[in-house]
């Protein structure tokens, strides 16, 4: 039985109000002529004022299963994606065990499919074990059933330019991608927010913004040595902007993400020590949230990614040093873009 739906008075893309006909999850019309090709039995939706857009599709998601259970699951992870309006996810590496072989993989896609919500495309690992000190399966992991293209150590930054390297040079075989979380650990030891003013003035130990600019610089100058692709996750600062600017300019194959909370929000909010706002990279200055917004705008910045990163209550209910680094997005992600992006005119 075939099933189907007629949407009236969406707004496409926020053009003008029209109607959409849905048969079996596809569209089968969209105009004036949709109501007249409905089906009988089609169920009739007055959508009047709202938008309809493609499903969004998140490169950044912490699903945390298996092992983070706690927080969250691929289930309910996934049906938060489907709220937000996302219709795929790539889930990141930092499972336990961790997603750094074939079966981990396989059983993170078997997860994704089980529950029904969205597409899940896992995120192989580029370290066995997130160590940074040997190469994954790559190989195995791009030739199993999840075909995983995307490799990153998220939650820590591959810092040993070698690894780096050779990391770069195997995933041009299978046309893969390596996502970098651009954080050298030498200068972000024990640190809790932005270095700057406000650090200063809290008394906590300040996060430099050239911890993640030298990462940038060195990567996209292995990328164009090796002729491979990088992806820059979560870009935070004016500095990061500048040199992947730089790099597109010299045909450099970058791309790079923006956070949602890293457009709207800024170190100020550490004031409140609610470690709400504590996440990696940190919530930076006024500055930093104009250049990303600029570059998003300019194209400089080709994506946004959530790296919704749900912890349990209790590591959110605390002191601030206490907090686990990390906020949730894709339930919020589109409203987010909307405001920072869309209702200042500077995008459409």
């Amino acid at each position: 039985m075939t099933s189907s739906h007629l949407l009236t008075g969406v707004r496409p893309y926020g053009e003008d109000p029209t109607d959409i006909l849905i048969a079996d999850g596809q569209i089968a019309a969209l105009g004036p002529e949709a109501a007249s090709q409905a089906p009988s039995g089609t169920q009739r939706h007055d959508l009047e004022g709202l938008v309809a857009l493609p499903g969004l599709v998140d490169l950044h998601t912490h699903l945390r299963e298996p092992g983070g259970e706690s927080a969250e699951t691929v289930f309910s992870g996934t049906r938060a994606a489907a709220v937000g309006g996302y219709t795929a996810v790539f889930a990141m590496a930092n499972t336990h065990p961790v997603q750094d072989n074939a079966g981990v993989v396989e059983q993170v896609l078997r997860l994704g499919r089980e529950a029904g919500w969205v597409d899940v495309h896992p995120v192989g690992a580029v370290s066995q074990g997130l160590e940074g000190k040997h190469l994954s399966e790559m190989g195995a992991m791009a030739h199993s059933a999840a075909r995983v293209r995307v490799f990153s150590d998220d939650g820590k930054c591959v810092s040993d330019p070698v690894l780096m390297r050779r990391a770069l040079e195997y995933v041009k075989a299978f046309d893969g991608v390596i996502a970098q979380h651009s954080q050298d650990p030498r200068l972000t030891e024990g640190s809790q927010m932005h270095e700057g003013a406000v650090s200063a003035e809290l008394g906590l130990r300040g996060w430099p913004a050239v911890a993640e600019e030298s990462i940038i610089a060195r990567d996209v100058l292995l990328a164009e040595h090796v002729g491979s692709r990088l992806h820059v996750c979560h870009l935070s600062t004016a500095g990061s902007v500048d040199l992947v600017r730089w790099a597109k300019g010299r045909g450099i194959q970058v791309t790079a993400e923006v956070t949602p909370h890293h457009l709207l929000l800024t170190d100020e909010l550490a004031r409140s020590y609610s470690p709400l706002y504590k996440v990696n990279p940190p919530l930076r200055t006024a500055e930093d949230v104009e250049a990303v917004r600029q570059a998003l705008a300019d194209g400089t910045i080709d994506v946004v990614g959530t790296d919704h990163a749900p912890h349990p209550l209790e590591s959110k209910d605390c002191e601030w040093q206490a907090g686990a680094f990390g906020m949730t997005g894709l339930e919020t992600a589109l409203p987010v873009l909307i405001e920072t992006m869309v209702s200042t005119g500077r995008m459409s």
